[in-house]
């Protein structure tokens, strides 16, 4: 078997063949280094969309946080326009129920207004700063027309003087002759008048 090489050959090529490892190593080094970029790449990009939607997130928190304030003032402002906020002043009941049945022209009126209790409030819920209470209304009332007691009735429920919801509310027709000046309609009308009042407040009287 005749040899291909020397052994003077081999060593007059060691430097082609370290050049040649050395560029193999080189490219093996290039082909890792760009499959460790590309996972970096890929890992980057996962974590910038996870804090980008992070980010998103906080931004979306941020503005129904601000939304749900800018509804909590208003909701505030609108109690404190109702009265709800401020203590039973029966007086003031009592003239807006006779204004109104000045207004409405009502023939008969009697009202009865219980003591105020700690309103029972749906699923048994509390609030931490504040009480809810409320009187009991009982109105019964005579009219010539059913609109001038369903008109009453709303603008009593409406009123910017309270917060005063309809519980239930019956009408019926009175026997009689239909066409003299005497009431044709009553109606038996069962309303809470409700109050908030603050629970420190409170302790501190």
């Amino acid at each position: 078997m005749s040899q291909v090489f020397s052994g003077e050959g081999w060593r007059s090529l060691r430097g082609s063949w370290l050049m040649l490892a050395g560029a193999a190593a080189l490219g093996a080094l290039l082909v890792y280094g760009s499959h460790w970029y590309s996972l970096k790449e890929k890992s980057d990009s996962a974590s910038s969309e996870r804090l980008l939607r992070e980010a998103r997130g906080r931004l979306d928190n941020a503005r129904r946080e601000r939304d749900n304030l800018n509804e909590s003032a208003d909701v505030f402002r609108t109690l404190v326009d109702r009265g709800l906020l401020q203590r039973e002043q029966r007086l003031d009941l009592v003239e807006l129920v006779n204004t109104l049945r000045a207004r409405h022209q009502l023939y008969t009126l009697d009202y009865e207004i219980a003591p105020q209790r700690t309103l029972q409030l749906a699923g048994g819920r509390v609030f931490a700063s504040i009480d809810v209470l409320a009187s009991r209304v009982d109105i019964k009332a005579r009219a010539l027309h059913e609109g001038d007691l369903l008109g009453f009735i709303g603008d009593l429920a409406q009123s910017r003087q309270g917060f005063y919801p309809v519980d239930h509310c019956t009408l019926r027709r009175i026997e009689g002759d239909p066409e003299g000046l005497k009431p044709h309609v009553e109606a038996a009308c069962t309303l809470e008048w409700i109050t908030l009042k603050d629970k420190h407040a409170n302790r501190q009287g």
